[in-house]
């Protein structure tokens, strides 16, 4: 089954966080781990490897923290994911030329690279700035319905 592992959803979950900051906003660890629900300690290593990819970026120090390396607009989901889990690939025919000796004679091999290119479209098309206003809607449109119940 493919699936997205701990560790993505984690970063995904963290950088939506910092996209709903107001910008140049240093956010402490543990505010994230607390608003996102996610192990402080499990966390910190994925804020290391999206700071080592250059998404986010770190400040050390009593006013310490992470934020956002660049505008949420310019951030996309499939960047996210792949900083904590590595290129996606959706079959290992995928990786690279030749990695599957049937490559090139296999009738599933492009089925295999047009989904691939398919969840690229669709991982590149939505930027963490898009996802905090979807999030946003959701939960006004949450707020009335529950507003509604009361009366």
């Amino acid at each position: 089954m493919l699936q997205l592992t701990r560790d993505g959803e984690y970063a995904v979950r963290a950088v939506l966080y910092l996209a709903s900051q107001a910008p140049g906003k240093i956010s402490l660890i543990q505010e994230i781990s607390v608003a996102q629900d996610v192990p402080r300690s499990y966390l910190s290593k994925i804020m290391q490897s999206l700071t080592r990819s250059g998404l986010v970026k770190s400040r050390r120090g009593a006013k310490g923290g992470f934020f956002l390396a660049r505008p949420a607009e310019e951030i996309t989901l499939r960047e996210t994911i792949q900083a904590v889990e590595g290129p996606i690939h959706l079959n290992v025919c995928l990786i690279r030329k030749g990695e599957c000796p049937k490559d090139e004679v296999c009738p599933v091999h492009p089925v295999w690279k047009e989904a691939q290119k398919k969840l690229f479209e669709v991982l590149d098309s939505k930027t963490m700035a898009e996802l905090v206003r979807d999030a946003e809607m959701i939960s006004r449109a949450g707020r009335k319905k529950g507003s509604k119940k009361e009366a």
